[in-house]
């Protein structure tokens, strides 16, 4: 196993970049640019249709994708923003992201969330449970992930998930691959708490997992912050990432407000969604001028580990 040791920032920038719509030749440009371009991470979604528009629209799977994407870049992190627990056994998704893990030479972020959308669950004849059972499952399916990539073995006797004596071979590049986990509603903000390397949340959004999300963000990091504490953990070693919306390319200073807004309130990472179509030049300005400059006022702040 090959330890990762370099340092994080503690600020990083990524960009949310949906196959949604997208050709595989469109995708790949969009992960080099973003690479060129010096961001820290990128990300696909994990649906099995455009949720921003019709279900007649492609989208590429992606963890099939993703893997694809870490042979054709080199430094950029990367991940699924997150993978829906509803999609896959946790055995098979451990095994695909440590297959990631070595294509990418230990780059993977592990997204990870209970699946939402409930419209494509039920066009593709997948099983979505209650809110509180999605809980439940997914918290089995971490653990059952951690032990997977840390012991030679692992039985597992869960209610939902089971694992008899099972091999885990090869290990990850990475010492331990860091986990993402979406969480907006108290239990899944608990269950963040507990396992998460990185906590990521975002505003109330309608066709999102926030759609009806009656708490702010400031409600949101209160509970996440107690949660913490309840389990022993420091909340600061934690990273927190939030999505930063298209309406932040009208102005260099806005995307520069967000930031330090958010900075304030405790959050290291930043992605920002794909520009809007024929405008890569807003996103070359960002990278190039303000996310430099916000890259030296953080550079003397904490950051987590990775």
């Amino acid at each position: 196993m090959t330890e990762t040791t370099a340092a994080e920032p503690a600020v990083r920038f990524g960009c949310f970049l949906s196959q949604a719509s997208r050709t595989w030749a469109q995708v790949l440009d969009d992960f080099l640019l973003a690479e060129d371009l010096g961001f820290d991470h990128a990300w696909l979604v994990d649906h099995l249709v455009d949720t921003g528009g019709s279900p007649d629209l492609p989208c590429l799977e992606a963890w099939t994708l993703l893997s694809a994407l870490a042979a054709r870049t080199s430094r950029i992190r990367l991940g699924v923003l997150v993978s829906s627990n509803t999609f896959r056994q946790p055995a098979i998704l451990a095994k695909e992201a440590v297959t990631v893990d070595h294509v990418s030479g230990g780059r993977l972020i592990l997204g990870l969330g209970t699946g939402w959308h409930i419209d494509e669950h039920r066009r593709f004849g997948i099983d979505l449970p209650a809110p509180g059972e999605r809980v439940d499952r997914l918290e089995e399916a971490i653990v059952a992930i951690r032990s997977l990539m840390a012991q030679p073995r692992t039985t597992v006797e869960g209610r939902y998930y089971r694992l008899d004596d099972a091999p885990f071979e090869p290990r990850p590049v990475q010492a331990h691959i860091p986990l993402l986990i979406a969480a907006h509603r108290p239990r899944m903000l608990r269950l963040a708490a507990r396992y998460a390397d990185q906590w990521d949340t975002f505003g109330t959004l309608p066709g999102t997992a926030t759609d009806g999300l009656e708490a702010s963000l400031a409600d949101r990091i209160r509970a996440f912050d107690a949660a913490c504490a309840e389990v022993g953990r420091d909340p600061s070693e934690i990273r927190r990432s939030t999505w930063v919306g298209p309406e932040m390319y009208a102005s260099p200073r806005a995307f520069a407000d967000f930031v330090r807004a958010h900075r304030a309130l405790g959050f290291t990472d930043f992605s920002i969604e794909r520009p809007p179509a024929g405008r890569v030049d807003l996103l070359e300005r960002l990278a190039r001028e303000t996310i430099p400059a916000l890259r030296i006022e953080f550079a003397g702040s904490s950051a987590p580990p990775a």
